[in-house]
């Protein structure tokens, strides 16, 4: 246990009172007593230092006087809108090609080389310049111009041809979808002018490519009339492969249709090449009367009348993209 010092005494004029005793009197003035504050000088409001609140003096832009504006006008410079990437440093000439409908950009770096494309009135062959918002732009001595990309499907009807022009004067695809797009749209693939069904337009060059080239397989479905009954024996045939003049080719199914006689079946096959479903039926002594291609890389005719088109959905044009990844 440790020893405490004991406390001073205290003197008897700073004695604290005991509990219940009152402090005694001893007659000197305190010095902090409210009348003894500020004895020579009487503190009044008009003695305080004056400011103006800040609501009578609102922030005036420059060149703008306060007379013009209402108490509590507050104004805020707003930062100009940062460029885009695009902006700042333009978009790739392939690319500006491609948006432009005219091929898909691998191509593109193929025409660039070979001087088929103008910047401001002179030929430009280098891969990775950028096109700027105030360039002109040529193809083969025509102005192009980049496009909002655009997708349209049409149930084509018998006796149209599919190209963009024809020089008899005959009836094309364009025909049925004029003011559908106003970009420029082709059609992807080919119908010949008896076959109807989906047909899909177009100004997205690197779709275009992947939809066509026979590496992605991209399958479509036709409904097939034949002249005749398809013997069983021809049917084995084309499910196991023919020969033909181009050579080898092997449908991805074939079945006839429920309910009809056998002269109708359901052809699927990935081919493009020219005229493949007539020329598979004619090598074995049957004629086509009827072709409709009923579904395309997924879409099908669902709530599209013959002769009519729609544009695509967003999604739809998600999974087309998405094909074969």
């Amino acid at each position: 246990m440790t020893d405490r010092r004991p406390a001073a005494p205290k003197s008897a004029k700073g004695a604290r009172p005991q509990r219940g005793e009152k402090r005694p009197q001893t007659g000197e003035k305190r010095p902090y007593k409210k009348e003894n504050r500020q004895e020579n000088k009487e503190r009044t409001f008009d003695n305080r230092k004056k400011t103006t609140p800040f609501k009578e003096k609102p922030f005036t832009p420059k060149g703008k006087s306060h007379e013009e504006d209402t108490p509590h006008t507050f104004y805020r410079k707003t930062a100009p809108k940062k460029p885009s990437q695009d902006e700042q440093k333009g978009i790739r000439l392939n690319k500006y090609i491609a948006n432009a409908g005219i091929c898909a950009r691998r191509q593109a770096d193929q025409y660039i080389i070979a001087g088929n494309v103008e910047v401001n009135g002179k030929p430009m062959t280098e891969l990775g310049y950028r096109v700027q918002p105030t360039d002109v732009v040529k193809f083969d001595g025509k102005n192009i111009s980049a496009e909002k990309k655009e997708y349209i499907l049409l149930n084509k009807p018998k006796g149209f041809i599919t190209t963009t022009q024809d020089e008899k004067g005959r009836k094309t695809v364009m025909d049925l979808v004029s003011g559908a797009a106003q970009g420029n749209i082709k059609p992807v693939g080919r119908l010949d002018r008896l076959t109807t069904g989906l047909l899909l337009l177009t100004n997205d060059g690197d779709l275009m490519k992947k939809l066509t080239h026979p590496s992605h397989g991209v399958r479509k479905i036709y409904h097939v009339v034949l002249d005749k009954k398809l013997a069983l024996a021809d049917f084995h045939k084309i499910q196991e492969g023919l020969t033909l003049e181009d050579g080898f080719i092997q449908v991805d199914d074939i079945s006839f249709v429920e309910g009809a006689p056998h002269n109708e079946l359901g052809v699927k096959i990935h081919s493009g090449r020219n005229r493949i479903v007539r020329r598979i039926f004619e090598s074995l002594g049957y004629a086509v009367e009827k072709l409709d291609r009923v579904a395309f890389a997924g879409l099908t005719k669902k709530d599209l009348p013959r002769g009519h088109w729609r544009p695509l959905t967003q999604q739809e044009v998600i999974n087309l993209k998405n094909l074969n990844r």
